[in-house]
Parts: structure tokens; C-alpha cells; sequence
């Protein structure tokens, strides 16, 4: 009889932990650093058992060209560009997905490792560079130009210095596709309401058509990259209201 009402509660011990995991869900934003760009994320986990998470997230970054190559003016007052560049671009995606622990923390001091998934729409807006561009006057003289690049610019001394980023915006053009990327999640916090975590994985985007980044180079409608993110949030527990204050977020608990 003894041994038996030793392994209920143990049981219901079990239970009770299960079920206080299953209503802690999460908030966080994450800093991206891709391959091609950067970017930041937001996003929110919602439990659908004791190890698995339906997720919802908004990403929004910028692309950048391998062959891009950052030159500084030789001008006084110049400033600095990006020789052959073409248009800024810019993109938007939101998706849902899905969250699986591997393994779970053994302490606060621990690690939980987990894979992670997502995909959904992704849309890129670019918009023309402007530059300010020499051309002689005399034979002594230059005088200032402002337009977009073009192939008779032939070399970057030919550029004084890039235009205001002003300058285009309503020339902004807006590419739809696809998006999708997977990875894993290593989470280390040491306190019990705060996350910190850091994210590998690689993720691909994809567009009907290829999207104008560079001239004289190949541009891509297909944007494979391998990325790295640091990642950081709250957990939101619907049984405590109390202690999902910020205020509380990072109070030290006290010793009993």
C-alpha cells in the first residue's frame, strides 16, 4: 500500500510539471546576420504539447549581393558607395511554423536545444540608387550630375558621392514569392521568465523573376543563405498574469 501511493504522487508530480510547461508560451525578437544581409525577427510560440510549439513570425531585412564592394569617394566631402549598384533592396515575409525540443534543460544553468521550421509569403521592395556623378565642364572644370547608374560610368572616380536616399523613393517597386527556412535553437537562459538564445540554420527565398541588385553582374531570383541569430524574449504565462509584468521580467527572485 505504501509503495503504491509512492508512485501516484511521483506520477502526479510528473503531471503537474507537464501541464505548467504547456501554458508557457513565448515572445521574442532576434538580430539576423545572413549570408546575404540582415535583418531583425519577431516572433511569438505558442504551445500545442509538452515539447512542441506552433509559431508566427514577421522578418524584415535586406538583401545584399556578393559583389558588392563598398568604395570611400577621393573626394573631400564625398562619401561612400557601392560602385555598379543598382537598387536597395529591402524585404518583408511573415510565416507560421513549427518548434520541436530535442532536449530539454536539466537546470536554469542548462541548454535546451530544439529544431525549428517556418515558411510563407516574403515580399521584396527595391528602390533605384541615386548617385552624384561627375562630368566636365572644361577642361579644368566638373560639374555635378545627379542619376542613376549606368554602364558609361566606367569606373568609381567617375562617382563624386551617392545621392539622398530620398531620391527614388517614389520609384520603389514590389516583388511577391516565397520564403522558407529551418534551423535549430540552442536557448540558455538562466533566469525562468527571460530568453536567450542563439539560432543557426539556412533559409531560401524565392521570386518569379530576377531582382535588378547590381549591373553588369548576375542578379538572382533565388536567394539560398545560411544564417546566424541571437535571440531574445519573454515567457507569457496565461496562469500567472501577475508575473508577466515587464517590471518583472528581470527581477532576481529572493532566497527563501
Amino acid at each position: 500500500m505504501i509503495f503504491s501511493g509512492t508512485v501516484i504522487l511521483y506520477s502526479q508530480g510528473e503531471l503537474n510539471e507537464q501541464q505548467k510547461v504547456f501554458f508557457r508560451n513565448e515572445r521574442s525578437l532576434a538580430i539576423l546576420l545572413n549570408s546575404d544581409g540582415f535583418g531583425l525577427n519577431f516572433r511569438g510560440a505558442q504551445r500545442s504539447d509538452y515539447l512542441n510549439k506552433h509559431l508566427f513570425e514577421i522578418d524584415l531585412g535586406i538583401f545584399k549581393h556578393p559583389k558588392e564592394y563598398r568604395y570611400s569617394s577621393s573626394y573631400i566631402s564625398g562619401g561612400s558607395f557601392v560602385f555598379g549598384k543598382l537598387n536597395t533592396t529591402l524585404f518583408l515575409r511573415g510565416g507560421i511554423g513549427h518548434q520541436h525540443e530535442i532536449f530539454k534543460k536539466a537546470d536554469l544553468g542548462g541548454i535546451a536545444i530544439r529544431y525549428f521550421y517556418s515558411a510563407g509569403p516574403v515580399i521584396a521592395l527595391y528602390k533605384p540608387i541615386y548617385y552624384k556623378v561627375l562630368y566636365p565642364v572644361s577642361s579644368t572644370m566638373y560639374g555635378i550630375k545627379v542619376e542613376k547608374f549606368t554602364t558609361a560610368i566606367t569606373v568609381p572616380e567617375e562617382i563624386y558621392s551617392k545621392a539622398s536616399f530620398s531620391k527614388g523613393l517614389n520609384e520603389i517597386k514590389v516583388m511577391p514569392g516565397l520564403y522558407a527556412k529551418g534551423g535549430f535553437n540552442f536557448e540558455y537562459s538562466k533566469q525562468d521568465k527571460v530568453i536567450h538564445a542563439v539560432e543557426i540554420g539556412c533559409q531560401i527565398n524565392a521570386f518569379p523573376k530576377e531582382i535588378p541588385i547590381m549591373a553588369n553582374t548576375n542578379n538572382k531570383a533565388l536567394f539560398f543563405s545560411l544564417f546566424v541569430s541571437y535571440r531574445f524574449g519573454v515567457i507569457i504565462d496565461p496562469l500567472d498574469p501577475e508575473s508577466n509584468k515587464f517590471s518583472n521580467f528581470f527581477r532576481r527572485k529572493k532566497n527563501n
